[in-house]
């Protein structure tokens, strides 16, 4: 499939854009990054007995798989003969990434664990821009937080698991670290110059030149390979 880095930035794009226009509770931006996500994976399978379900712009099509402990509705599900084979979960960050980042990590040990202790290979994506703002309870920014080495550390780690020992590491994981261009930092102090700028200016997302040293469990920033990967293990199964 031509340029499907180049199209899954402008998806990053997009989806980054309507988080901004939307309320902070809402899922439209997922509505534009998940059935992005799912069509390129259907492309790839090319075989009508394999079906991919995701959140539409439409309607809902999350399906539930059956964990080991829970039943986990899941971002992206792929079905064979109407069965789920596979879970795809998806993650993009744009704030306040070190508030959370625990919580984040630790949902996403749990959630894949449950999911592959029932014998049905979990993936994941998780995305981040290289420098994010930090907004405080009134929406202010009280400061810019830079990506590295040190926040990814338990990802890092994670990529050197032996998969097959550790139910609790994704099947493969995609970590991609996007690079927002003209990022004028003096014309932007809250919330809302943050969302004014970006709605107005002319900018564009690549992948980071940011490196780290991931191991085999981890793809960096190159999501056609990522989805090349998990369309060649599915189809194993």
């Amino acid at each position: 499939m031509p340029n499907m880095n180049q199209n899954f930035l402008q998806i990053l794009k997009e989806s980054f854009i309507k988080c901004l226009t939307s309320s902070p509770r809402s899922n439209e931006k997922l509505k534009v990054l998940h059935p992005a996500i799912a069509k390129d994976i259907s492309a790839c399978f090319n075989d009508s007995q394999y079906e991919v379900y995701s959140l539409s712009e439409n309607s809902k099509h999350e399906k539930i798989i059956t964990g080991r402990y829970l039943d986990k509705r899941v971002d992206i599900t792929v079905c064979l003969n109407d069965k789920p084979i596979a879970g795809i979960a998806i993650k993009f960050v744009m704030s306040n990434y070190s508030q959370n980042s625990n919580n984040y990590f630790e949902s996403m040990l749990g959630e894949t664990a449950n999911i592959r202790s029932a014998n049905v290979p979990y993936f994941q994506i998780f995305c981040i821009f290289d420098k994010i703002p930090y907004f405080d309870k009134s929406g202010e920014i009280t400061k810019w937080e830079e990506i590295t080495s040190h926040n990814l550390k338990k990802y890092i780690k994670l990529s050197q698991d032996n998969i097959d020992c550790f139910y609790h590491t994704p099947n493969k994981t995609l970590i991609c670290v996007a690079h927002i261009s003209d990022h004028q930092q003096n014309k932007i102090h809250n919330r809302e110059t943050y969302k004014d700028y970006y709605c107005n200016a002319q900018f564009n997302i690549t992948f980071s030149t940011k490196n780290f040293e991931f191991g085999k469990a981890v793809i960096y920033n190159d999501y056609e390979k990522f989805i090349n990967k998990i369309v060649y293990a599915i189809k194993s199964i």
